[in-house]
């Protein structure tokens, strides 16, 4: 028998996407992608409408073919194989599920097409229900059940044929908002017990820093940023970033050095700048709401008068008039009635809340 050739010294990812290309036409739809997921990860793909993750995910699959690029899988190309051959789990926006069968029938479609035996069928659709919390409802019809338990019941479709990789597409955005932060939570918990290296498309940023090992953020078809959800949303590389995760205030400023004095230059107000190795000149500065603290006059970076004010339950977000522009602040709700429009905030923060970009990469 052939033995199988190995690359001695050399160690692939789980899943490696290199150097992928999608081209219709002129539109490039997902340009010069490159990515690695080692097995048992949580990574999404994250951006907006257009950016190319979906275009990505289709090509994993093997629903679009790449105009150029290789995808591994576990040290397979998966350039010749058949999208019903790559033995992937799939679960959509839609969840697809037949309205005709019952829970137990939806999840074991995919065992009876691959001619698993009947009892083996039986035990797997079992533990696949375990797993998703639904094994009460083998008989029940997708009609006769919640959004939240239909998407369970297509994470179980997907699961059950012990997929090498579960790829995700929005699967929680027909969810309304509390639904959709409990079912991320019941997401994750699958994940983790079933071990299976996932793949989420997504274009909401708090469902992807919740659930994910990694973040990968797509932007015009590239790949501009991957890291830890911490990383991603405390380090941006980009303004792009840093005001598509999360709220932030970015601000044209000017960075100029003086010795080791580093300052930062808005409107003719000098501000103490955070250790950065950027050149003197134009910068963009980002700074997130929740780093900026209330507090006294005399201990204040600024002060500004509250032109809106929001209550969230949980946080007050104001936006505040000051000399270096229009500010968002959050507060967190310490049981009283904060500032009211027209009232005069003092704010504080400290310098390495601040980061600056290249003010070339604003857009």
């Amino acid at each position: 028998m052939d033995q199988p050739a190995f690359n001695y010294g050399l160690t692939m990812a789980f899943l490696e996407l290199q150097a992928l290309n999608k081209r219709y036409n002129a539109v490039v739809a997902v340009e010069d992608f490159n990515l690695s997921i080692e097995r048992g990860e949580f990574v999404s793909l994250l951006g907006p409408s257009g950016c190319g993750k979906t275009t990505t995910l289709q090509m994993i699959a093997g629903f679009t073919q790449p105009t150029s690029g290789k995808i591994m899988l576990n040290g397979r190309d998966l350039g010749a194989v058949p999208a019903r051959k790559r033995g992937l789990g799939i679960v959509f926006q839609t969840y697809a599920l037949f309205p005709h069968m019952t829970v137990e029938q939806n999840v074991g479609f995919g065992l009876e097409m691959r001619n698993v035996p009947t009892d083996e069928r039986r035990r797997r659709v079992s533990d696949a229900l375990d797993l998703v919390h639904l094994s009460h409802l083998g008989d029940r019809f997708p009609r006769n059940m919640s959004g939240g338990q239909r998407q369970r019941v297509a994470l179980a479709r997907a699961l059950v044929i012990e997929p090498e990789l579960l790829l995700l597409d929005e699967p929680l955005s027909n969810l309304d908002a509390k639904l959709r932060e409990e079912m991320q939570l019941e997401l994750r918990r699958i994940q983790q017990e079933a071990g299976v290296t996932t793949l989420l498309v997504t274009h909401d940023q708090s469902e992807a820093m919740a659930l994910s090992d990694r973040v990968a953020v797509m932007q015009s078809g590239r790949l501009i940023q991957e890291d830890s959800p911490f990383d991603v949303y405390e380090k941006p590389a980009t303004s792009f970033i840093s005001t598509f995760l999360g709220k932030t205030n970015s601000l044209p400023a000017v960075l100029q050095r003086t010795g080791k004095t580093i300052q930062i230059i808005i409107d003719d107000v000098r501000l103490p700048g955070p250790e950065t190795d950027l050149a003197e000149g134009p910068v963009e500065l980002s700074l997130r709401p929740e780093r900026i603290e209330l507090t006294d006059k005399e201990r204040a970076t600024l002060s500004g008068d509250v032109i809106e004010r929001v209550f969230l339950g949980d946080h007050w977000l104001f936006r505040v008039d000051t000399p270096i522009g229009k500010l968002l602040v959050m507060q967190r709700n310490l049981g009283r009635r904060e500032a009211g429009i027209g009232e005069r905030l003092h704010l504080s923060w400290k310098p390495e809340a601040m980061r600056l970009l290249p003010r070339g990469e604003a857009s």
